[in-house]
């Protein structure tokens, strides 16, 4: 007679299946979860529909179905601007973006270049950090009066650039959407074929020629993969076309749902709403094709059964060139922005005018923590962080194994509603759990909580833990599944005494993935926060409409603190590797 860990035999587990109106207790968890996960994807969705076909707000009685939305929205030479706005836009920053991610991974990946690791830990941590943290570090270095921009213009006598241009904009958006097109083609890099650029060199081919012509072929799945995620990423995209593109008139889509939506003193709900879910609507379509482009992504496999030991590309005089235009590019382009935040959240003024240490003062670091909003404000930020991270991680968990390892008959249709919030920006996310409130009264209560923050930033990352644990769990061998089951044991005893104690691992990543996204999250905050549940990206938001810079920076350099601790801590204390 078989015994578990616990104590109990397989004939006391055996006799012991909790059934209830003749279902066990494997199934009722299995409906539980599928229904839980549709109602908490699809319901903000639900009243963004509802909305866009009614002609007044869902809090007002006696709603009527309407087109009319539809027509103002299709009819508006605003709306039509945006949107060619925010194509150009998400055009030009994919383009940017996935030219120095590929650039960056072939010659850190492929090549003999010098301080390989260095510089991929620098170049990734624009994925730590908030695009509004960027946006908020660009604009006091290279903005119009910005430290850097006024230095050069006093030497010149002219401006040396303009960010307040769709130009501009998209080169930060390029720099911010880079790592991740870094770490997807990296890790094609690491699986490249040898031999197959032995060959080329052999045929006479040179470095250059060798990674053009064989290695960079390769790369397609992850670069057409990072392409779609890069372009909808610049399509939902609020930060950077907030600061740079809304002060020169300059509409885009997430601005124009922004500023019509929570800024405007009398929201069109109606037309937001209908704007949100033709946004959805792209997003899904994007996400669709790029399922549908990675369909035959067979043919670039070069690794199979036999073991291959992968060589560098010898780039010869161009070794050190190479590494200087990497450095160059990772100082001035993120190391120089994030380092001026901690410079102007310690001077009182910042300007190439004056010696900026006759300056220093503490003012900024007082007031912040002076301020009980503000304190509420980075306490509420890491509790979601935590709490969300640790319920998310367990409930995507039990998804990833009733999805890959259960009979569920609904498993292939609960894949695709764990993975549909990838097509939900953050901004309509936002807006949905707030109709969702206000049409749903048993939901009332969440309002002024920092619980309706967390349900959110939960459903939000839902692909990205689903992401992180799915290729654990199929490591996993289902000959222990089998095994526990031959001797009594069901479903929901074999995963929580096998399956998930194995993906522990995977969980810890996926916990420390969650966490920095709940730091850095401002998005999903903007409908739902108000006076006693704020987080720092919705304060953030607040000091830069009030052109309190001196805070901006100051609870920047807190987020950036605060998310430099959790990554150090979680590699030293766990072994997460973030990428690199």
């Amino acid at each position: 007679m078989a015994q578990f860990a616990d104590g109990t035999t397989d004939q006391a587990n055996a006799s012991f299946r909790p059934r209830s109106f003749g279902i066990d207790r494997s199934t009722l968890i299995q409906y539980a979860l599928y229904a839980f996960t549709i109602v908490l994807v699809l319901g903000p969705i639900s009243p963004i529909i509802y909305q866009s076909f009614v002609d007044r707000p869902l809090y007002d009685t006696g709603q009527q179905y309407t087109l009319d939305n539809y027509v103002r929205l299709l009819s508006s030479p605003v709306f039509l601007e945006a949107i060619w706005n925010t194509l150009v836009f998400a055009l030009l920053s994919t383009l940017i973006g996935t030219s120095i991610g590929v650039i960056a991974a072939i010659l850190i990946g492929r090549t003999n270049m010098p301080g390989r690791r260095f510089l991929s830990g620098l170049l990734l941590w624009p994925i730590f950090i908030s695009h509004l943290v960027m946006a908020f570090g660009w604009f006091i270095v290279y903005g119009p009066a910005g430290y850097i921009t006024l230095m050069i213009k006093s030497v010149l006598g002219v401006e040396p650039w303009n960010l307040y241009s769709l130009g501009g904009m998209s080169l930060i958006a390029g720099v911010s959407i880079a790592p991740l097109t870094f770490l997807y083609c990296s890790a094609s890099t690491a699986l490249s074929e040898a031999t197959l650029e032995d060959a080329a060199r052999t045929c006479g081919s040179g470095p250059f020629r060798t990674l053009w012509a064989v290695t960079l072929p390769l790369l397609l799945p992850a670069i057409f993969y990072s392409i779609i995620l890069n372009f909808t990423g610049a399509l939902e995209m609020l930060a950077i076309p907030l600061v740079f593109g809304e002060p020169a008139g300059i509409n885009l889509f997430a601005t124009l749902l922004y500023t019509q939506g929570f800024a405007a003193a009398r929201p069109d709900y109606g037309i937001v709403s209908t704007a949100a879910l033709f946004l959805i609507i792209v997003i899904f379509l994007l996400l669709t094709l790029q399922r549908r482009m990675l369909r035959n992504s067979r043919r670039f496999v070069t690794v199979g059964g036999k073991a291959s030991r992968p060589r560098t590309v010898e780039l010869g005089l161009f070794r050190w060139p190479a590494f200087l235009l990497l450095f160059a590019y990772a100082v001035i382009f993120i190391g120089v922005p994030l380092g001026i935040l901690f410079l102007r959240a310690s001077v009182s003024v910042l300007t190439p005018l004056a010696p900026f240490w006759h300056y220093f003062t503490s003012r900024h670091i007082v007031a912040a923590f002076s301020y009980e909003s503000n304190i509420r404000a980075i306490v509420n930020t890491l509790v979601i962080a935590a709490l969300g991270a640790a319920i998310g991680t367990f409930f995507v968990a039990m998804i990833t194994v009733v999805v890959h390892r259960s009979q569920f008959r609904f498993h292939r249709s609960f894949e695709y509603v764990a993975l549909l919030p990838r097509a939900i920006p953050g901004l309509v996310a936002s807006m949905g759990f707030f109709y969702a409130m206000v049409i749903i009264p048993p939901m009332g209560w969440l309002r002024s909580t920092i619980w309706i923050l967390m349900l959110a930033y939960i459903m939000r990352f839902i692909p990205l833990a689903f992401g992180a644990l799915s290729p654990s769990l199929m490591q996993i061998g289902k000959e222990l599944d089998s095994s526990a089951r031959v001797i009594g044991a069901d479903w929901w005893r074999t995963t929580r005494t096998i399956v998930l104690p194995l993906m522990k691992p995977a969980m810890f990543s996926s916990f420390a993935l969650i966490f920095v996204f709940c730091l850095k999250e401002y998005t999903t905050a903007v409908f739902l926060f108000t006076p006693g549940n704020e987080v720092l990206g919705a304060s953030l938001l607040l000091y830069w409409a009030n052109g309190n810079m001196g805070m901006v920076a100051m609870l920047s350099t807190v987020q950036i603190i605060l998310t430099m601790f959790f990554i150090y801590g979680a590699r030293s204390l766990f072994g997460v590797k973030f990428g690199g």
